[in-house]
């Protein structure tokens, strides 16, 4: 028994090495999957701060509707049923895109200048 103990000891040379492949483990971990998160996070959290008063959006349980109100504590969202209020986090930047792209912001001098040409 003591044999296999002091076989499956490794020896003075493999020690560093294994080190070595821990840390390219580490590298690896960090830019094929901790670096590309935080990314994301950081595109998500711009585009919920980028958010205005009647921009189309898409929820992440795939409701659909356009800003009414932005509130501190979240975001209302007018659908064809009625005025309903939501958190910032709940609107998928990803859903938005892919739905409405770069149609879903509607600024408000558009509004007015249709309204002026129709006068």
């Amino acid at each position: 028994m003591l044999t296999i103990f002091l076989q499956a000891a490794p020896s003075g040379g493999s020690s560093p090495m294994m080190l070595i492949m821990m840390g390219v483990m580490f590298v690896g971990f960090y830019f094929l999957m901790i670096r590309p998160q935080m990314k994301k996070q950081k595109q998500e959290k711009k585009f919920q701060d980028e958010l205005k008063v009647g921009s189309r959006v898409v929820l992440t349980s795939g409701l659909h509707g356009r800003i009414a109100q932005i509130q501190e504590d979240g975001i209302v969202i007018e659908t064809l049923s009625g005025k309903l209020k939501f958190e910032k986090a709940a609107i998928s930047r990803e859903f938005t895109a892919a739905r409405f792209g770069d149609k879903a912001t509607v600024t408000s001098d558009k509004k007015e200048t249709v309204e002026i040409e129709k006068k």
